[in-house]
């Protein structure tokens, strides 16, 4: 264990999060994702919620200041989305910005493109969100 890091973010999740560069994407996902059929690079993160992952992924990595760096599925016609999902992303990003909404099938053309996939422990529906990496800051 290292300090600073939080014991959610494995090691072959700290691994994929240094390799990734600027522009890069990462899906977090819900239980129930396609993450295999998608993506050759998918981890699992059982049992624990996709904002879980979030709030210990994010002291570690820099969102995207040049695009929308946050992307969520938006509902299937006929469907709603439960907006306290993306309440509780929001305060595990600590995130007050634009979120993108893709359609369904655009979201998994964006997960077949993305660096990786994590599969979360997470069963809400339309839990699924992408976070965009940006250019780390030079303290």
């Amino acid at each position: 264990m290292l300090k600073g890091i939080s014991p959610v973010v494995s090691p072959d999740m700290l691994k994929v999060l240094c390799e990734m560069g600027h522009g890069d994407e990462i899906v977090i996902s819900d239980a129930h994702f396609p993450a295999h059929t998608f993506n050759s690079t998918v981890l699992r993160a059982d049992g624990l919620g996709a904002d879980t992952l979030l709030k210990g992924i994010i002291p570690l990595f820099e969102l995207d200041s040049y695009a929308t760096p946050v992307i969520m599925m938006e509902a299937v016609p006929g469907d709603t989305l439960d907006p306290a999902v993306e309440a509780k992303y929001r305060a595990a990003l600590g995130y007050e910005g634009e979120i993108e909404r893709v359609e369904r099938y655009a979201f998994y053309e964006r997960a077949k493109k993305a660096y990786a996939v994590i599969i979360s422990g997470e069963t809400a529906k339309y839990g699924n969100i992408i976070i965009k990496k940006g250019v780390t800051p030079i303290a």
